[in-house]
């Protein structure tokens, strides 16, 4: 069964230790703002739990309070988004956001999907090898 683990990259975690050597000087002027340490831990939760889960039976879009599946008959299409991640649109119209999912990623969501999500790429060599057949079939014809 192919399956494969979207995730935000581990290196972001390094982020959450910076952030809590920045907060420790202002954590320990006064009794109580050692609370501030919960910012550097929920990051790092997020950082963590955040993923999509695509296998050839559906989507797991798992999020920092639950999980949504969306089976691959229940989807609609997948809309793009230029700059962050991908959405899921389930056929009653609601969006399903795929963490950590990106423009980039669609050749591998639709390698794992079995070819229910279009990859882009496959279109523009196909398109590529037509015209460079053409341009070919043109070259012959005139040297006749």
């Amino acid at each position: 069964m192919k399956k494969l683990v979207f995730r935000i990259p581990a290196t972001a975690l390094l982020a959450a230790g910076l952030i809590a050597i920045c907060v420790t000087p202002v954590a320990w002027v006064a009794p109580g703002l050692q609370a501030l340490y919960v910012l550097p831990l929920g990051y790092a939760y997020w950082v963590v739990r955040n993923r999509t889960t695509v296998t050839e039976e559906s989507l797991v879009a798992r999020g920092l309070f639950g999980s949504t599946e969306v089976k691959w008959d229940e989807l609609k299409s997948i809309r793009l988004v230029q700059k962050g991640w991908l959405k899921a649109v389930k056929s009653d119209d609601t969006e399903v956001t795929l963490p950590a999912v990106r423009l980039m990623h669609l050749p591998a969501l639709s390698l794992v999907s079995g070819g229910r999500v279009p990859d882009p790429t496959v279109k523009e060599e196909a398109a590529a090898d037509e015209v460079a057949e053409e341009a070919a079939e043109e070259v012959v014809e005139s040297e006749k």
